[in-house]
């Protein structure tokens, strides 16, 4: 059966139903002698019988009734595949794996859970990973959107921006610098930072922040969670160079307090990135859309508040990137 093909099996169980090579040939759009050598090569492919022919018409040998049943399930599980991968291009139903950096957890699933009460038939796959790690799930095809900061200029991708991400130095509120203003860059030469660790937007973003600066304090500790360096700068342990939208729960809450550094807050943006050679499902393609048309209503209700009045601090020595 290696050399059979799919027209030899749709024309096998079209002459099968209608008992006649001229009526499965019209189905088909072929001639009746097209039909015959498509019955010819299966019937050589499977050393048997399939048909016996009489005055009467066509009938199947025992053989062909047997090998019917089969090909019924053949065709009937490629229709199923068929009609699964129709659902899936479609924009009412599919499976589509989202990727974003640790920073994007405090909103992004807000905007999920808009998007999937408007489209209850797509499932969503979520994965959390460091820019790095992003960047190598794209280029693998791991995932089909990516939620991050700007992307490295040599991914053949497309991004779009669709709302701004402050960076800042959080210190404890009893830290030395915590009631002061405008700050300059130069005093943070002498703090010592708990960092991200290599391979994270955070880190990038702080590394060219100190490089713009001239500066490079000491480092006490490098850590990979967001959450675990906020708790070591609240026991005063370091500043931290953090994103404002992950901490924004714990400077609302008086925990943390963004220091007022002249070129602070330094403003990135959050972009939607796809690979441009992979193109997205129409369920990929309709979260996209709606993360570019909600997502910064999102992120502004979110942090709205707080980050206004982290930015009133020092309304011209905004850095935006």
């Amino acid at each position: 059966m290696r050399g059979v093909t799919l027209r030899q099996l749709k024309a096998f169980s079209l002459i099968a139903h209608h008992r006649s090579f001229m009526l499965a040939a019209n189905e088909l759009h072929l001639t009746p002698s097209a039909v015959s050598l498509q019955i010819k090569e299966l019937e050589e492919s499977t050393g048997l019988p399939l048909f016996s022919r009489n005055g009467k018409g066509v009938t199947l040998t025992r053989a062909g009734e047997l090998l019917l049943v089969d090909v019924h399930r053949a065709l009937a599980a490629l229709q199923h595949a068929d009609d699964t991968l129709t659902r899936f291009r479609s924009a009412a139903t599919g499976i589509v794996s989202v990727g974003m950096v640790s920073n994007a957890k405090y909103f992004l699933p807000k905007v999920l859970a808009r998007f999937h009460e408007q489209h209850r038939d797509v499932e969503l796959q979520l994965s959390v990973g460091n820019r790095e790690q992003l960047v190598d799930q794209l280029r693998r095809g791991q995932v089909d959107l990516a939620i991050m900061g700007p992307p490295p200029a040599d991914l053949r991708a497309r991004s779009e921006a669709f709302a701004t991400h402050p960076f800042g130095v959080v210190v404890a509120p009893e830290h030395e610098l915590a009631c002061e203003r405008s700050i300059a860059a130069a005093s943070l030469a002498r703090q010592e930072f708990i960092v991200r660790e290599s391979g994270s937007g955070t880190r990038a973003a702080m590394e060219q922040f100190f490089l713009d600066a001239r500066i490079d304090p000491p480092r006490a500790m490098e850590m990979s969670s967001n959450g675990a360096i906020k708790q070591a700068v609240m026991a005063n342990m370091g500043v931290a160079f953090l994103s404002l939208h992950a901490t924004g729960l714990e400077l609302s809450g008086h925990q943390l307090v963004a220091l007022d550094v002249v070129g602070l807050p330094l403003i990135r943006r959050w972009y939607v990135v796809d690979i441009e050679s992979s193109p997205l499902s129409d369920a990929a393609e309709a979260l996209r859309r709606f993360i570019l048309e909600h997502g910064s209503s999102s992120v502004a209700q979110l942090f709205g508040d707080p980050l206004r009045a982290t930015i009133a601090l020092q309304p011209e020595a905004v850095t935006v990137l």
